[in-house]
């Protein structure tokens, strides 16, 4: 089990600790509130403990035995968070980038409409493999995880086979300050341009780039990607987030659709990626 899940749950068992010691009617022991559940009271120790995982029908039974049924919908809240899956970069670098790449694939591989917003990078399925090849040294370099770059960049080019199958839609934004970051050196971002501007207009490929200076709703904050409608994958710097319920879904959704209404696709979105590459060719 990994360590963030178990945080997690042990943060559960200390709130429900504080309902059973502030029950409206007074204070409860263990065995008490197991009376009136009709459980076993080890049970009220371990799920207290972080040592058992709860079921949302615990969660109810126990909201209501300590006569608090309002807060019924945080601790269902808080079984959903960490039900989702919140991953280390810690943990998941220990082997190198390529683990981490073959699960996106098995993740992508299922999936059949992807839309993805990234403020400061060219999403990986976009990617040329010079410029993944600079990202994954980047990052190895921040984590200090092992160095598998070439079997990482390969794992992440054969991802892309997915833009070429029928019936897959890749609903792409990028903000403009992604296209200008040199992580890389300029030759390599000027090729990257390059296999930006060529997937414009492809059957399979809807690129959105939100120009800077141009008016947005909502701030440009981290990326994420939603895959089908059920699954929101986040990044941020100690972890990457597998986040699937309705609500967190939909939330994301709403979020990549307003920043798409700050974007330009088509002929626009070329002339943003040209105007971008005479200013790298200029330096």
């Amino acid at each position: 089990m990994s360590t963030d899940y178990q945080q997690a749950r042990e943060a559960l068992g200390i709130r429900l600790r504080e309902l059973r010691l502030t029950a409206t009617d007074g204070r409860l022991t263990g065995p008490q509130l197991a009376q009136r559940l009709g459980w076993p009271h080890s049970k009220v120790y371990k799920l207290e403990g972080g040592r058992q995982t709860a079921r949302p029908e615990d969660l109810n039974a126990w909201a209501a035995a300590v006569g608090r049924p309002d807060v019924a919908e945080e601790l269902l809240t808080r079984l959903r968070g960490f039900e989702s899956h919140i991953r280390s970069w810690r943990r998941q670098l220990a082997s190198g980038h390529r683990p981490v790449q073959d699960a996106w694939n098995v993740a992508v591989d299922e999936a059949r409409t992807i839309h993805v917003w990234e403020e400061a990078v060219v999403p990986g399925m976009l990617q040329t493999a010079d410029y993944a090849r600079h990202m994954f040294l980047r990052y190895a370099d921040l984590h200090g995880t092992k160095a598998d770059t070439e079997e990482a960049v390969r794992s992440r080019m054969r991802r892309q086979d997915w833009l070429y199958q029928s019936g897959h839609r890749f609903h792409a934004l990028v903000w403009e300050a992604a296209l200008h970051v040199l992580l890389c050196p300029p030759r390599v971002l000027a090729g990257q341009l390059d296999r930006l501007a060529g997937l414009v207009g492809m059957d399979t490929v809807e690129l959105g780039i939100v120009p800077l200076g141009g008016p947005v709703r909502i701030p440009p904050a981290n990326g994420f990607w939603v895959l089908d409608e059920r699954l929101v994958i986040a990044e941020d710097w100690h972890s990457e987030s597998w986040l699937d319920d309705g609500e967190t879904v939909a939330t994301y959704l709403k979020v990549w659709r307003t920043l798409r209404q700050a974007a330009v696709v088509g002929a626009e979105a070329q002339a943003v990626i040209s105007r971008v590459h005479r200013v790298l060719s200029a330096r």
